[in-house]
């Protein structure tokens, strides 16, 4: 199978031949910077204009066609407009956490990439408790949207900020649980031993019903905590003009803004590892030659692909359904998700102890 990693490798001995470890270090350090710095740049313009197009098919328009081929390059021009927007901050806001917000909900972004398998053997760290690292950092960008809501000084930011709190507190429950059925059948928290688990088969098609419970599940409460519709009640229009970001323009909006798709891409790339093998082609079985023929589709293209269809999925959702009231997206988690996902986690605990998956 196609792997990058032997141009990691290359790089690596390349390094430590040409400067002492700790420099070598050093320089790794800067360049994974670098790509990811570059992947955000990357993800925030891809993302930003598959939404367009994504809601233009739902809804039978042609969307951006103006600027550049096909309208490439609105979300170019959208990107240079923000740059050199002027940014405004309220005479009663507290000015330091209002300007560090936007860059700690971008940070935990930056980092929770750490963790995962963009293709076989490119990995920035494959840490042992890769699942547990990538949901107890994610977590903290409540702080940064807490933060920037209450310095706002702005009561629609506040609200905004409260409602995003609850919501993600809330559905990260649910999340979690969808998640501990995967840690379970996989006996493992490290990301390349749960995508090296699923060599025979995916879970979705291992597990049976109650991981395809979990996956519903999974994505469903991922979608609510970034704050996406039908559970964008931190952002409603309507009511809250902007949500916690009312008092926030230029790059500091554009760091919100982007850090709201690369959550999306995180979240799917997540899902698209612990339910869809990750990097791992399709496989069934013993079915060797199958296997052998899913196996020349390089693996970068085997987790973009699974990645990018869960974004398509979550961006259908939002121009599909209408947005819920706050008493009945938190009826929704507590009434409903979280009570079938106790249930289905001990199902899943029963089928791996008894062996009842392929």
């Amino acid at each position: 199978m196609f792997s990058l990693e032997g141009i990691t490798d290359l790089i690596q001995n390349w390094l430590y031949q040409q400067m002492s470890p700790g420099w070598a270090l050093l320089v790794q350090f800067v360049l994974i910077g670098i790509l990811v710095i570059g992947l955000f740049s990357i993800l925030g313009l891809v993302l930003i204009m598959m939404e367009r197009r994504v809601s233009a098919w739902m809804q039978l328009r042609l969307g951006p066609n103006r600027v550049g081929p096909g309208g490439m390059f609105q979300t170019v021009a959208d990107t240079l407009k923000l740059i050199v927007k002027e940014g405004m901050t309220p005479s009663g806001a507290d000015k330091f956490l209002f300007n560090l917000a936007p860059f700690i909900v971008m940070m935990v972004s930056m980092v929770v990439l750490a963790p995962l398998m963009f293709a076989k053997g490119f990995q920035i760290w494959d840490v042992n408790i890769g699942v547990f690292f990538i949901t107890a950092v994610s977590s903290v960008s409540v702080i940064g949207i807490l933060m920037a809501g209450w310095a706002s000084n702005n009561k629609y930011s506040l609200l905004g900020a409260m409602r995003s709190g609850a919501q993600i507190v809330s559905y990260e429950l649910s999340a979690g649980l969808a998640i501990l059925t995967i840690v379970i059948l996989s006996g493992s928290l490290q990301i390349s031993e749960i995508i090296a688990a699923q060599q025979t088969g995916w879970w979705i098609f291992k597990g049976h019903i109650p991981v395809l419970i979990s996956f519903v599940i999974f994505i469903v409460a991922v979608t609510a905590e970034t704050n996406r519709a039908p559970f964008d009640l931190a952002e409603a229009e309507s009511e809250l003009t902007a949500g916690f970001h009312t008092e926030y323009s230029g790059m500091k909006f554009a760091l919100f803004f982007l850090a709201e798709y690369v959550n999306i891409f995180v979240v799917c790339a997540v899902g698209a590892t612990l339910f869809l093998g990750g990097w791992m082609p399709f496989h069934i079985g013993n079915w060797h030659a199958f296997n052998q023929i899913m196996d020349y589709i390089p693996s970068s293209l085997w987790f973009f692909g699974k990645t990018f269809f869960l974004i398509f999925l979550i961006m259908w959702f939002r121009w599909t359904f209408p947005r819920l009231r706050i008493d009945q997206l938190l009826n929704l988690e507590w009434k409903y998700l979280l009570p079938i996902s106790m249930l289905n986690l001990l199902l899943v605990t029963v089928m791996a102890l008894l062996g009842w998956h392929f």
